[in-house]
């Protein structure tokens, strides 16, 4: 794929998926917001990218802040001029606790963060690429497998990945008259910090503590790019990557 001059912003990318992510874009030719709270993780992941025809612009950022959402798109705009790709992805969970002594706190954190935050910087994406020329780019979203199905004491995290699904639909009917297409990528156990636990055990819908496969997050990096590489005139609307023996289908 020939994609150098192409800009993409990418939220969370100072670890895990979306470091992984940004990187391959970098790799790819585009040049890439890095966005995220920490600025040390982000200046590494800028390091990582090394030298190229790409750039990596280090933005702190909070998605859950209009402000600083709106700082983050007009250095990216100031910066490169225009706006391809926005790759939503900035996310956060609680550790499992029953539904019934779930904090207010703890499900605003994590309702700000997945569903507010991909909102906000959805609508600054929608705001430069309907009035840049050539018009239109496209947004990827961040879903889970747990779009389709929860895992046990996960409702904050559960609700706002189905409701992902909700704004990922809608952002891509309303982006049809703007050439913006969108597209929400569901991932299965991509091995980062996160899914460490799952080497060691965790529970099951039937009470159950059990071993879970992981898979190495090249591939979802190498998917986004794929998705990311389609003309505008094609989507891939909805895709999920995971490990193969993960226990998704046929959970519960």
């Amino acid at each position: 794929m020939d994609s150098t001059g192409k800009v993409a912003v990418v939220t969370g990318a100072g670890s895990g998926i979306g470091k992984r992510t940004a990187l391959a874009l970098l790799g790819s030719g585009y040049s890439v917001s890095l966005a995220g709270r920490r600025l040390k993780p982000l200046e590494t992941t800028a390091r990582e990218a090394g030298a190229g025809n790409s750039i990596a612009l280090v933005v702190p950022a909070d998605v859950t802040n209009p402000d600083s959402v709106r700082d983050l798109f007009s250095k990216t705009k100031d910066t490169f001029g225009r706006l391809d790709l926005l790759f939503n992805n900035a996310g956060t969970g609680t550790p499992p606790i029953p539904l019934e002594d779930l904090s207010i706190e703890l499900w605003k954190n994590v309702v700000d963060t997945n569903l507010t935050g991909a909102f906000l910087c959805t609508q600054e994406a929608f705001r430069i690429m309907k009035s840049q020329h050539p018009r239109g780019g496209r947004i990827i979203n961040n879903g889970s497998i747990s779009a389709h199905s929860p895992r046990p004491d996960s409702a904050p995290y559960t609700a706002t990945k189905h409701a992902i699904t909700g704004l990922t639909k809608s952002t891509a009917l309303d982006g049809r008259k703007y050439d913006i297409a969108c597209s929400q990528i569901d991932i299965g156990n991509a091995a980062t910090e996160m899914t460490k636990r799952m080497k060691t055990g965790v529970p099951q819908a039937d009470g159950s503590i059990a071993v879970e496969p992981t898979m190495d997050l090249d591939h979802v990096a190498s998917t986004v790019i794929y998705m990311a590489s389609l003309p505008l005139e094609a989507n891939v609307q909805f895709l999920t990557v995971m490990a193969t023996k993960m226990p998704h289908i046929g959970r519960g």
